[in-house]
């Protein structure tokens, strides 16, 4: 059932000069108020999703010449009477239009208010209206697919399906306390046991893929490591095509780690620049020495680099073991000034002419490749707590089927896994969990 809400009116676009604005109108009444400034066709009377040419007027002052796209309830985005006014991207003509629809009845819309009534009205769950806010956030191809996967309902689909199995059993448990008297037995514990424990292996993928999702989401760490004037900074530099790091013939030039990102088709990563790592009495090096030993530890991927194997010996002694569980690449650096290549299976480089520089793009891109491809992959620290929360619940439930204990506390864990699902997806809510997923969203969302 639609829910009859009073209109609101938000500028739906971020205009740029010369550009067009978009104001969002939706609401009880939101065609009726539109028409009161809107002068051309009569927007009551016209079909659904069509789009109509005018000029919205203040008594006999003209403000714009405009178009109205007209979406009849319930065929919208927010499943209201919606009307979108297509202006010039003047800031006083917006303001204007703004003002006239404020005076004739609406209010200004809050952050994320319109994807937020979408959610209230039935258009999608909690899960797919918090899509929208990662699909407006996303910078990389990567994180676009997976907003819009979860946007077209592939995560909310798996988790709807789980939660009607679960469903169905906790009926079958809670209609034995009915007849508690009789003895009866209407949920069959050993098909609830294989049940719960599919469930669980559903769930432990998702939970698993949280780590990879929110690499993809925030970009995947690739630390570049390597001793004192080896080539880093210069490597970073030719990565990103800019002077982001200072680089110079001084060893212990880098004392802090130096950040950026570049997209690699469709990939983002996150290159972390270290200090050197070599003995040093310098307080402000060693502490930039212990940094680099931190930032390895935190990536997903490392660039080992040296230029002569004594080098390489020295990485590989001090750091084998922390990154034996890591994706690695050895890198020897300034291969212009090398004529014999010793370490066939090292990439060699060479960041002044550009030597191995694609070659080394391309192996990131296959080290980063998404193993996940195709399947549900959790992005969301809300989403990943709930499911926690949820696979907590259930191995109650397989501790209490062990102890062979009564229906009423069996009941009492299913009944507290299905709630932690329906906070997921929203069937369950609050004001305050509502206002603070949709409190991040932008004005006219």
């Amino acid at each position: 059932m639609i829910m009859q809400q009073e209109p609101i009116c938000a500028l739906a676009t971020a205009p740029g000069i010369g550009a067009i604005g978009v104001i969002r109108v939706s609401g009880e009444n939101a065609i009726q108020i539109v028409d009161k400034i809107f002068k051309g066709r009569k927007l009551e009377n016209v079909k659904t999703h069509t789009v109509h040419f005018g000029i919205i007027q203040n008594e006999e002052k003209v403000i714009d010449e405009v178009l109205a796209a007209v979406f009849k309830s319930p065929k919208s985005f927010t499943k209201e009477d919606t009307v979108e006014i297509s202006c010039h991207g003047s800031s006083f003509i917006i303001k204007e239009i703004l003002k006239l629809l404020i005076d004739n009845g609406c209010s200004l819309a809050k952050p994320g208010e319109f994807t937020q009534r979408a959610f209230l009205n039935g258009q999608f769950d909690l899960v797919q209206a918090e899509a929208v806010a990662d699909l407006i956030e996303a910078d990389s191809s990567a994180s676009h697919q997976l907003a819009i996967n979860q946007l077209r309902g592939g995560f909310s689909d798996k988790l709807i399906s789980l939660r009607d199995e679960l469903i169905h059993f906790a009926s079958m448990v809670e209609l034995e306390l009915d007849f508690g008297e009789e003895d009866v037995e209407f949920a069959d514990r050993d098909d609830l046991k294989k049940l719960i424990e599919n469930i669980q292996t559903q769930l432990n993928a998702l939970i698993e893929s949280f780590d990879a999702g929110n690499v993809i989401k925030e970009g995947i760490p690739v630390a570049i490591i390597g001793q004192p004037n080896v080539g880093k900074s210069t490597l970073l530099n030719s990565l990103l095509q800019e002077e982001k790091a200072i680089v110079t013939e001084i060893a212990g030039t880098t004392r802090d780690s130096i950040e950026d990102t570049m997209v690699l088709k469709g990939i983002k990563f996150r290159f972390i620049d270290t200090a050197g790592i070599r003995s040093t009495t310098d307080k402000v090096e060693s502490m930039g020495i212990e940094k680099s030993k931190l930032v390895l530890s935190k990536s997903a991927i490392i660039l080992f680099l040296y230029d002569s194997e004594d080098e390489r010996s020295y990485l590989v002694e001090n750091f084998e073991q922390q990154t034996k569980d890591k994706k690695v690449i050895w890198v020897k650096t300034k291969g212009d000034l090398d004529s014999k290549k010793t370490l066939v299976d090292d990439l060699w480089i060479s960041a002044k002419d550009g030597t191995g520089i694609n070659e080394l793009e391309e192996i990131l891109f296959e080290l980063a490749a998404n193993k996940h491809q195709g399947n549900t992959i959790l992005t969301n620290l809300r989403h990943f707590d709930l499911l926690v929360k949820t696979n907590q619940a259930l191995t109650e439930v397989l501790e209490g089927l062990a102890l062979n204990i009564t229906g009423d506390f069996l009941a009492q864990d299913i009944r507290l896994s299905l709630h932690h699902l329906g906070e997921l997806t929203g069937t369950i809510t609050s004001d305050d969990l509502l206002k603070n997923i949709f409190g991040r969203f932008c004005i006219g969302k």
